[in-house]
């Protein structure tokens, strides 16, 4: 008998003969050509193009960052220089803010040699800057530490645009700042006339005080000047480097025409106050002009009612038409009958702040306080109130289903006004946001009860 080899009767009990085999290791091998060619031209994850480079060598492969191609990877690494670039420039501005307290304002202040009303002249603001500063810095490193240590190299995690806006109240920080700038210069300069030992103390200061970088103070005073008008510019060149699709990309957007909108605002109030100079100017588009509106109405507000910047939110703002009607059965005979007038409306709370923090994204405790603004639209270049603030707590809004075009507010034992927008969503939106905080201020019950002639039944009250 004829010796069979073993390696005959394992394929033999394998049941697998020589062609299928044969078939199996092509297949096997077109399979892997394929996913090696999908490797090498898969889609970029930040573009969606399949222009990715072919690597041969293994060891660069695994190094390279995976699934971009050669422009996106270029756009992060800019994208990563400036977000650096902001983050270190605002370290830096920081230190010169420090410089002007300790090495200026501490030192003439213990010295005695200007009395705290000049030295506030001067001066102006400069610790609400540096406390702004300080929370900010404080915040955009721990953004940038978090994204180190969870990996992310490129720091893509990292929201520049909605830190920004959490803490647009530094804005009017600067704008008060700027506009007493002129003033403080005048004032230094006539004081170091008037004063020798302020003289000398200033040359001493800047020629032996290595902290200084022989700078003089006012120098130093121009740098929240410079900052401000630089953020534009910063900002600018992360939404270059940052691709539509991110998360932040809207955020920068919104935090560059705010900054914009803030420095027109300032140049405007210069001119109106007689000052020649003036920040850097942006060409205005019209979002732009409807935010300096915006940026007067409520310093209007705020001036009105008294409150602290940093206790008031502004819920709501816009324009709205408003009546009085003469009786409290204007809804029978329709709103037709009313004679609306356009009016500038805000809606202002007063929160109460749980933390010591003068920003928006300090944590707020109940509402203390709330009121509706009604300014005149703008005439000979200002604002006027119509009357004084309404506040919600005296107030009972409501509404009729035969009437949801408007809403009416009644001020308990005073008027009555009847609300509309061009929008009727948005009308009903309004409505919502004042009753809430109607009700959520002193004994609404009670109000309610104590109106006669209230124009809705309890039935038919909007949910």
């Amino acid at each position: 008998a004829t010796r069979i080899k073993s390696v005959d009767v394992e394929r033999a009990d394998g049941g697998i003969g020589q062609m299928p085999a044969r078939k199996w290791r092509n297949r096997a091998s077109e399979t892997l050509s394929s996913l090696q060619a999908w490797e090498a031209h898969r889609p970029c994850t930040d573009c969606g193009e399949r222009d990715l480079p072919v690597e041969t060598d293994v060891q660069n492969c695994n190094q390279r960052r995976a699934d971009l191609c050669e422009k996106c990877r270029k756009c992060r690494t800019e994208r990563k220089e400036s977000v650096l670039e902001f983050v270190n420039t605002e370290a830096s501005y920081g230190e010169d803010l420090r410089i002007i307290k300790e090495e200026f304002y501490l030192p003439m202040q213990a010295a005695g040699l200007l009395s705290q009303e000049q030295l506030l002249g001067i001066f102006s603001n400069i610790q609400e800057l540096i406390d702004l500063n300080e929370n900010f810095l404080e915040i955009l490193q721990e953004e940038i530490d978090q994204a180190f240590d969870q990996g992310d190299d490129d720091l893509m995690t990292v929201c520049i645009g909605e830190i920004f806006l959490e803490f647009v109240n530094m804005l009017p920080a600067f704008q008060t700042y700027c506009l007493q700038q002129s003033s403080s210069v005048n004032m230094l300069n006539a004081l170091e006339k008037e004063k020798e030992l302020l003289r000398i103390f200033l040359d001493v200061s800047q020629n032996d005080n290595t902290a200084l970088r022989r700078m003089n103070l006012r120098s130093f005073l121009m740098a929240p000047l410079q900052r401000v008008t630089k953020y534009p510019l910063l900002l600018s060149r992360i939404i270059k480097a940052t691709t539509e699709y991110h998360p932040d990309h809207g955020s920068l957007r919104e935090a560059k025409s705010r900054i914009e909108s803030h420095l027109e605002h300032i140049n405007m109030k210069t001119k109106q106050e007689g000052n020649t100079w003036t920040l850097r100017s942006f060409r205005q588009d019209s979002k732009k002009k409807r935010e300096v509106i915006n940026i007067e109405m409520r310093e209007t507000a705020l001036k009105t009612v008294g409150w602290l910047r940093e206790e008031t939110r502004f819920v709501m703002e816009g324009s709205l038409q408003l009546a009085q009607p003469p009786d409290g059965q204007w809804v029978k005979k329709g709103s037709k009958t009313l004679k609306f007038q356009n009016m500038q409306v805000l809606l202002l709370v007063n929160m109460k702040r749980v933390s010591e923090s003068s920003l928006e994204s300090a944590e707020a405790g109940p509402v203390k306080d709330a009121v509706l603004v009604l300014i005149r639209d703008k005439n000979n270049g200002k604002f006027h109130l119509l009357r004084e603030p309404l506040r919600l707590s005296n107030c009972i809004v409501s509404t009729d289903p035969d009437c949801d075009d408007t809403f009416e507010l009644i001020e308990i034992r005073r008027e009555a006004f009847v609300f509309r927008d061009s929008d009727r969503a948005r009308t009903h939106h309004w409505f919502r946001q004042i009753r809430r905080y109607s009700k959520e201020l002193g004994s609404w019950k009670k109000r309610r009860n104590a109106l006669p002639n209230i124009m809705i039944s309890t039935p038919h009250t909007r949910p």
